[in-house]
């Protein structure tokens, strides 16, 4: 499946990350289910997995879609929506566990805050842990209770 997506030529190249790993970051343009199932499986994002149509869906209609490559390797993904012009809204962000804690997570999102820089909103909804509030935080984003905002979600259930 081919995807819909904005050019990165301005944001693709290698990102910073340690280890000495030789990481790409470039769109992520043909939609590979078994390598995105093994990603999503492996950081038990299991919501996603057990409805493979609407996550196949999701990337298609994405805005942006970048993921962290060392050769052939996959070892990361992350997938904007919004209108790329007053909103971006980081959907999904996912590095392999083995491969966390490298700098991996961090170049994927820096290429979308660069890609987007002109964008006053960019927004993301995480699990409220420690380390993921660090790591946000880290980037730059603060909680929305930090900056007189408050954030509401509908899941769909009551």
């Amino acid at each position: 499946m081919k995807l819909k997506n904005a050019s990165v030529s301005d944001i693709s190249g290698d990102g910073d990350v340690e280890g000495g790993m030789n990481v790409e970051i470039r769109e992520y343009k043909e939609y590979n289910e078994e390598e995105i199932v093994r990603l999503y499986t492996a950081v038990g994002w299991k919501a996603y997995i057990e409805n493979l149509p609407a996550l196949r869906e999701g990337y298609k209609n994405s805005m942006l879609i970048l993921a962290a490559y060392e050769g052939d390797e996959l070892l990361g993904i992350i997938r904007a929506v919004g209108d790329g012009a007053t909103i971006v809204f980081v959907q999904d962000i996912i590095v392999f566990p083995d491969k966390q804690r490298k700098g991996i997570g961090t170049a994927l999102l820096k290429a979308v805050l660069d890609r987007y820089s002109n964008v006053r909103q960019i927004e993301l909804v995480t699990d409220n842990t420690a380390k993921t509030v660090a790591f946000y935080k880290s980037i730059g984003f603060s909680e929305m209770s930090e900056i007189g905002c408050c954030g509401f979600m509908f899941t769909g259930r009551r």
